[in-house]
């Protein structure tokens, strides 16, 4: 039977192993990141018609934005900070069919690349839009289930947890590995 899931709620972790790092107090808005493949023209030297070929799929680009100032989280900005953090997201999402709560999750790895502070203006309240960029992991969870799985380094593309890119890996012999 058909339904509609609406998000009510949402919590980020910037920085997975201090249970300090939750942003649920100032955070304001949440963008997961778009998933759109890279095409290219081709017209065929025999057809009269060109087609686009799908080659890929272009980098995430998460963003977010918290209101007032994060003075913790300035300190993982930009090449001053080597190592990549690990972003997670929680969103309470309500069926509206069955009134239950869900629980949908997304765990980013990469680096905090932008912070951009909104002008101040008097009497209004400001904040700060972040972008996560270099992200080499990504998960996307609904109700417990993994829905989209990829990791750069284990070379893994997976679809409600079935690997989309076996044979790629197979026939490179790229060695299949978990994510560290």
């Amino acid at each position: 039977m058909s339904t509609i899931y609406i998000m009510e709620a949402a919590n980020l972790f910037c920085g997975d192993h201090d249970p300090t790092a939750s942003k649920h107090l100032t955070l304001a808005e949440l963008k997961l990141p778009p998933l759109q493949e890279m095409y290219q023209d081709h017209h065929a030297g025999g057809s009269r018609v060109q087609i686009e070929v799908a080659l890929g799929i272009q980098k995430l680009e998460p963003t977010f934005k918290l209101n007032g100032w994060d003075p913790d989280l300035l300190t993982q900005f930009g090449l001053g900070s080597s190592r990549s953090k690990v972003f997670t997201a929680y969103g309470v999402v309500r069926d509206k069919r069955t009134g239950a709560a869900l629980e949908a999750k997304a765990i980013l790895e990469g680096r905090l690349g932008k912070i951009e502070p909104d002008a101040f203006q008097r009497g209004e309240l400001q904040g700060h839009e972040y972008a996560i960029n270099e992200v080499m992991h990504y998960e996307l969870w609904f109700a417990d289930k993994e829905k989209l799985y990829w990791d750069f380094f284990a070379t893994d593309w997976r679809i409600d947890g079935v690997s989309q890119n076996d044979d790629e890996r197979r026939i490179l012999r790229v060695p299949t590995g978990t994510a560290s």
